[in-house]
């Protein structure tokens, strides 16, 4: 597999899931603002959204979106806890999160990395992460994970995302359980391999 990436982009959630995996797979890098490969090839050849991560099959099949390319790396595996099995109520939990993820936190960040939009449009986004951020914590008083004791891929996909608030000046510091949380994910070595692979 090839797994198409750029440095603290959103792609390092599926990259971090195919090391918890243990999948044997290739990286390749991406410029967003050239979309040229790091081989110099036109990226719109593989993906025509132009978004990373685009996941590439052996056979030859492409993967976008990576909330989906997540899934669909679990559902090879035999790593239950990471996602559970289909028709079970847990697996659903996870993917109710992962669905809150992609559209209320990772979306609001969008505007931050876009000049088109004015100082007054990001401050009312910021509210909004606020909001956002104060129910994850309130969510994660007292537990480990989002959705309890299980380590899952929706809590991969929010620790990459809310690594952004740094990036784009976001003090999180007041909510105290999702510090320890992003502590604690940060700590996991698989993590740490991701993110050290990109920034190589």
């Amino acid at each position: 597999m090839k797994l198409y990436y750029s440095p603290n982009a959103c792609s390092l959630a599926p990259h971090i899931v195919l090391r918890e995996l243990g999948f044997a797979f290739e990286l390749i890098k991406v410029d967003l603002d050239q979309h040229l490969t790091e081989f110099n090839e036109d990226f719109y050849q593989f993906n025509q959204k132009g978004q990373v991560p685009l996941l590439q099959l052996d056979d030859g099949s492409l993967l976008t979106e990576g909330a989906v390319i997540s899934q669909f790396l679990v559902d090879q595996s035999l790593r239950k806890d990471l996602l559970a099995e289909i028709n079970t109520a847990g697996r659903y939990e996870v993917l109710s999160w992962m669905n809150f993820i992609a559209s209320e936190i990772h979306k609001a960040y969008s505007p931050f990395f876009n000049e088109s939009y004015s100082e007054k449009s990001k401050n009312v986004y910021s509210r909004t992460l606020n909001k956002h951020y104060a129910w994850v914590d309130q969510q994660l008083n007292g537990q480990n994970y989002l959705t309890g004791t299980n380590f899952t891929i929706a809590d991969i996909y929010i620790f990459v995302v809310t690594r952004w608030a740094d990036f784009i000046g976001l003090d999180l510091a007041h909510f105290s359980h999702l510090a320890s949380f992003m502590n604690r994910i940060s700590e996991r070595q698989t993590v740490q391999d991701a993110i050290a692979a990109e920034a190589a």
